[in-house]
């Protein structure tokens, strides 16, 4: 998802990726589900079948992994801006923040033409690639419009 704006600084992209359920929502889904599980493996055990809780713990541990990969991601997110002389690009990956300054005059934008497509910022001895969370096709958009903004300005 892609929101393209001004703020008081300047222009601003803050491309996230697309989730359709918070980490907290995530964590009822999981608590209502491993309440279920046990409430039908405890009632097996009682019947006999003592190997239904085990297996129970098994599956409730491997969705727990599931669920803690996925919320760990659910915020990620690329903020790009233009602040004054320089373009601004903070990236958070999995809890990770990583900012990188260019800039303004300096600053080359170019499409990928490798696998990966990103859109590449080049400049004093630095390199980010962005655009992960947008569909390729809109990747190029997003250049020509960074690209426009920094030589408007």
């Amino acid at each position: 998802m892609a929101q393209a704006g001004v703020s008081e600084q300047g222009p601003e992209w803050l491309l996230r990726r697309n989730c359709s359920i918070t980490p907290g929502q995530l964590g009822g889904v999981f608590v209502a589900l491993a309440v279920l599980s046990l409430l039908v493996a405890v009632f097996f055990w009682f019947m006999g079948a003592t190997l239904v809780l085990a297996f129970t713990a098994i599956e409730l541990m491997a969705l727990a992994t599931a669920f803690l990969v996925y919320a760990r991601h659910a915020t990620d997110r690329e903020c790009i801006r233009i602040t004054g002389g320089q373009l601004v690009v903070e990236q958070e990956l999995a809890g990770q923040t990583r900012r990188c300054e260019f800039a303004r005059h300096a600053v080359r934008i170019e499409p990928r033409r490798d696998g990966d497509r990103l859109v590449e910022l080049r400049g004093g001895g630095q390199v980010v690639k962005i655009g992960r969370f947008l569909r390729s096709e809109l990747r190029p958009a997003l250049a020509a419009e960074i690209r426009r903004a920094l030589h408007s300005g």
